[in-house]
């Protein structure tokens, strides 16, 4: 899934125009990102993954913290849109919570298609204590996915699928918690059946 792209002209070892399509690159870069990190990931190892020049990489985005920032954006407007479309292809309050939490259960575990890691998780505990850019973005993306759990929530309640609770919040927030583990312990291993199970048992709190 990709949402919509733009070219760049760029300039190559030659000087000759080149074009290249933003997002395409920026999707060959994201993997890299998640397997080594911000700072385990060179300059050059970066240029090789987004089959781009280092001087076009530095002319596009200035620096390598320009292209990982560049990079996380890139990933949550992609899972942005595709959880979008997961939770919509169900009908309750309930299914529709099931379907997300399982959504993060896929991002990192070692059976799924969409393995690939969490930038945002990862640069969490990695650099978002000395870059408040970094930190902001991370607070916001938690705070969007805690407001898409809390509106799950009342919906669920709303057509009876998921039982009323006094603090919808900190429910949401349970639930938020819950996700990021998923992606943390998929990643170190856990079969989707282990993470399936882990949301099943999640899924009876709101009984």
């Amino acid at each position: 899934m990709k949402p919509s792209t733009h070219s760049s002209n760029l300039s190559n070892p030659r000087g000759r125009p080149r074009e290249f399509d933003m997002d395409d690159a920026l999707d060959k870069a994201i993997p890299l990102f998640c397997a080594r990190g911000f700072h385990g990931a060179s300059i050059n190892d970066i240029a090789e993954s987004m089959e781009l020049t280092v001087g076009s990489i530095y002319k596009a985005f200035k620096d390598k913290r320009g292209v990982f920032l560049a990079a996380i954006d890139r990933q949550l407007s992609i899972r942005q849109a595709a959880l979008r479309d997961m939770i919509a292809a169900q009908k309750s309050g309930r299914d529709k919570l099931r379907a997300a939490l399982m959504f993060y259960a896929g991002v990192s575990n070692c059976d799924a298609d969409i393995q690939q890691g969490c930038l945002i998780v990862s640069t969490t505990v990695e650099l978002a204590t000395f870059d408040d850019e970094i930190a902001n973005r991370a607070k916001d993306s938690f705070k969007r996915r805690e407001v898409i759990i809390a509106e799950l929530l009342k919906t669920g309640e709303a057509d009876g699928s998921i039982a009323a609770s006094s603090n919808n919040a900190a429910t949401a927030r349970l639930m938020l918690c819950l996700m990021q583990g998923l992606i943390v312990i998929g990643k170190a291993g856990r079969t989707r059946k282990e993470l399936m199970a882990v949301v099943d048992a999640a899924m009876k709190t709101l009984d």
